[in-house]
């Protein structure tokens, strides 16, 4: 797995290194803490962070709204709200910024962790375009794509199983696992969520 910079925007320093504990734990990297929404933006901004996780409360208001609106109007980067509101009208004001997840506090790791995973892959794929462009893969690639390993790379891409591949292209469920070897090799990846993450790095 690449590194994942994470930005934890949380105003309670004893919450904070608890999650930061959390997410060192499960091998990703804390790009930093901010404790105010100015501290964040500029952080923000600085590094362009993999993954902010935001509180929506700060110092007695609600910023993590305008660091929200300040992520999409500037940045497209994913992020997360971690916090105690459960309430309706905080989940529907939150809808609005298009976060990838909404996490109740308290939380444990396993939680946290689900997630952020969840988020990143969702978000790689929002970002990707609608549909596969062969040239422009092979393009990029040192050793390009067959026509028929583009054809199974278009079923992974659209979510499909390896047994649906099989039927769609009139081969073995075998022979679908040797393309996907191939495909992988060619992409040096080692799992479908990987390989998606990487077209979303090639393809932007």
């Amino acid at each position: 797995m690449s590194e994942i910079r994470v930005l934890i925007v949380e105003d309670d320093p004893i919450i904070a290194e608890d999650i930061k504990e959390m997410l060192t734990n499960v091998d990703y990297t804390v790009l930093g803490i901010a404790y105010s929404k100015m501290e964040a933006i500029r952080l923000i901004d600085l590094y362009a962070p993999d993954l902010a996780l935001l509180d929506i409360n700060l110092n007695g208001s609600y910023e993590g709204f305008d660091i929200a609106t300040h992520i999409n109007n500037t940045r497209k980067i994913p992020f997360l709200y971690l916090t105690s509101y459960s309430g309706k009208e905080f989940v529907n004001q939150a809808k609005i910024t298009s976060p990838m997840g909404y996490i109740i506090k308290p939380f444990n790791e396993a939680e946290l962790y689900s997630s952020i995973e969840v988020a990143l892959y969702n978000f790689s794929r929002f970002l990707l375009p609608a549909s596969l462009n062969k040239d422009q893969i092979n393009s990029i690639l040192f050793t390009p794509l067959t026509d028929r390993e583009f054809e199974i790379l278009t079923g992974l891409y659209e979510g499909v199983t390896n047994q649906q591949l099989a039927n769609r292209n009139f081969v073995s469920v075998n022979t679908v696992k040797t393309h996907l070897k191939n495909i992988y090799e060619k992409l040096e990846t080692h799992t479908r969520s990987e390989t998606i993450s990487k077209l979303t790095e090639m393809l932007h």
